[in-house]
C-alpha cells in the first residue's frame, strides 16, 4: 500500500492511500472512504452529531458513519424514550431488510422516520452498519 500526503489550496489534508480505497482528511476532520468497486461513500465522523426533531436531542454521538449521505448512529446513542417500533420494512438491494422506528417527541409523532438493519448483509456488516439508526423525514443531523 502506498500513501501521498498533501495539502491543496482550499487548505483540505488530502492522504491517499494506493489501494482499492481512496481517504482524505477535511478541514472539518471528516475522513471518508470511496470504495471504487461498489460506488459507495463512508465517512467515519469524529465530531459529536446530533439528530434533532421536535427541538429535542433524540440521539447524540462522535461515532457516526455516513453511508450515502445519511449519517448512522450507534444504537445505544439513540434516546429510546423517543423511539417506537414500527410495522414497515424495506429493501435496499446491498445492505438487506430495513426496520423503523416512530419518533414521538412533544406529543408528535414523526412515523418511521428512523431506519435500522437488524440482519444487515456480508457487506453492509463489513461498512458498519450493524447495530445503527439513521434518520430522515424531517430529523436534523448536525454537529
Amino acid at each position: 500500500m502506498h500513501e501521498v500526503l498533501s495539502q491543496n489550496q482550499e487548505n483540505h489534508l488530502d492522504l491517499t492511500i494506493k489501494s482499492r480505497v481512496d481517504c482524505f482528511k477535511t478541514k472539518k476532520v471528516f475522513l471518508y472512504l470511496y470504495l471504487r468497486d461498489s460506488e459507495l461513500n463512508l465517512t467515519q465522523n469524529i465530531y459529536s452529531m446530533k439528530a434533532i426533531w421536535n427541538n429535542e436531542v433524540i440521539a447524540e454521538s462522535n461515532d457516526t458513519i455516513v453511508i450515502e449521505g445519511n449519517h448512522y448512529f450507534p444504537i445505544e446513542s439513540i434516546k429510546k424514550e423517543f423511539f417506537k417500533e414500527s410495522d414497515k420494512h424495506t429493501n435496499c438491494p446491498w445492505k438487506g431488510q430495513a426496520s423503523y422506528y416512530s419518533i414521538e417527541v412533544g406529543g408528535k409523532i414523526n412515523q418511521d422516520a428512523a431506519w435500522y438493519y437488524p440482519n444487515p448483509s456480508e457487506l453492509a456488516t463489513e461498512k458498519g452498519i450493524k447495530d445503527r439508526v439513521a434518520f430522515w423525514r424531517g430529523v436534523e443531523v448536525k454537529a
